[in-house]
């Protein structure tokens, strides 16, 4: 028996494979999960260069710009329609009081007429509720006296007047509540988009925030390289303004001239030195939008407050201040006249010669002087 034992083979272990299996159908199943993700997954987008990021912060605080004269438009609105309102409220109390005024007269006569037995006892019924519809039975009518007539005829003018006045202030009332939600609605377009030049600029590295100063320098060197040339224009046409003038009155041998438009000159640079003046004293204050002074201005407050000091009363926003006065050309700006940019004409500035202006920039800057060709320029008025 041992000698069998000696000839049984040994025993091997069998592998044990599926283990292995398992793990390489989770490594596949991984990677196709992967590859999967990889192929779905939104692109990164890659980060905006530094121009780019200047004109969106550009038409971003140009479009709160425009937002800002929506708001100024809308407010002016509300506030002009809030006072309707209220006189067409008080105009309707003034003549429901007058009303019941004559409401009581009335009753009195018709009262004085049933203590003598002129009129049926039911007739005081009608009389408390509605005094015309009473007295407009003819046998009533012809024992009045004319002054109760005519009490009557004014109670008729009064009512309708009284009705009228309430329809009219029901619709005013309405006219207010969409001026209102104008107003509401472009603040918050304000806020949008300052929020989100905002947000742009906050994303920015030093290095980047360097380089956008740099290229705001640049913008700003040829804004005024520009003034100066039209400086130079300018003071070129008035020495040639000035001989041809001196060469007239040396012709005519008076040394006076004709003084055609004399009074009227002087008059406008006695009105564009007091605007002037005054926007002088304003800069450095914030540019705040919807602001009208005296702390911080958006670009028509400080225009319209400038020309205020002149005497010279402007309208609240750009689009309408654009309306006022004579149009001039770029090459014939005087001092004090407005200057209007965009297309949408959303900003406005004070020409104080030389190519150069005085104007509420925009947010997060202050009153200041600067080029008018630092901005696209769409025209330009003489307000007086």
């Amino acid at each position: 028996m041992p000698a069998l034992a000696s000839h049984r083979k040994p025993r091997t272990r069998r592998a044990r494979t599926t283990p292995v299996v398992g793990l390489t159908t989770v490594a596949l199943a991984s990677v196709t999960l992967l590859s999967t993700q990889s192929a779905t997954a939104a692109p990164t987008e890659p980060k905006p260069g530094i121009e780019e990021v200047q004109k969106k912060v550009d038409a971003l605080y140009r479009q709160a710009g425009t937002a800002t004269q929506q708001y100024n438009k809308a407010k002016t609105a509300s506030a002009e329609q809030r006072s309707e309102v209220d006189a067409l409220l008080e105009a309707a109390a003034k003549r429901a009081d007058k009303l019941n005024e004559t409401r009581r007269e009335l009753g009195s006569y018709a009262a004085a007429q049933y203590r003598s037995g002129s009129i049926a006892p039911t007739a005081t019924f009608f009389l408390a509720d509605d005094p015309q519809s009473y007295f407009d039975q003819d046998q009533l009518m012809a024992r009045m006296t004319s002054q109760q007539q005519k009490a009557v005829a004014d109670f008729r003018t009064q009512q309708k007047e009284a009705a009228e006045k309430r329809v009219e202030a029901t619709k005013s009332l309405e006219t207010l509540t969409k001026s209102q939600a104008a107003l509401r609605t472009s603040k918050q377009q304000v806020q949008t988009k300052l929020t989100e030049a905002r947000s742009l600029l906050s994303k920015l590295t030093a290095e980047e925030k360097a380089r956008l100063a740099d290229l705001e320098r640049k913008k700003e060197a040829e804004a005024e390289r520009k003034a100066e040339e039209l400086a130079r224009q300018q003071a070129a046409a008035q020495k040639e303004q000035a001989e041809d003038t001196a060469e007239e009155e040396a012709g005519t041998g008076t040394g006076s001239g004709t003084g055609t438009g004399t009074g009227s000159d002087s008059g406008y640079a006695s009105k564009a030195e007091k605007v002037l003046a005054f926007a002088r004293a304003q800069i450095g204050k914030p540019y705040v939008w919807g602001a009208t002074g005296p702390s911080s201005y958006d670009c028509s407050g400080l225009t319209q407050a400038a020309w205020k000091n002149a005497g010279v009363d402007l309208p609240r926003t750009t689009w309408d201040q654009v309306e006022v006065g004579t149009r001039v050309a770029t090459a014939n700006l005087r001092p004090g006249d407005l200057v209007f940019f965009y297309d949408d004409i959303s900003h406005v500035g004070i020409y104080k010669g030389d190519g150069m202006m005085i104007h509420a920039p925009k947010p997060g800057a202050n009153v200041r002087e600067e080029s008018i060709y630092y901005m696209p320029i769409y025209g330009s008025v003489r307000p007086a």
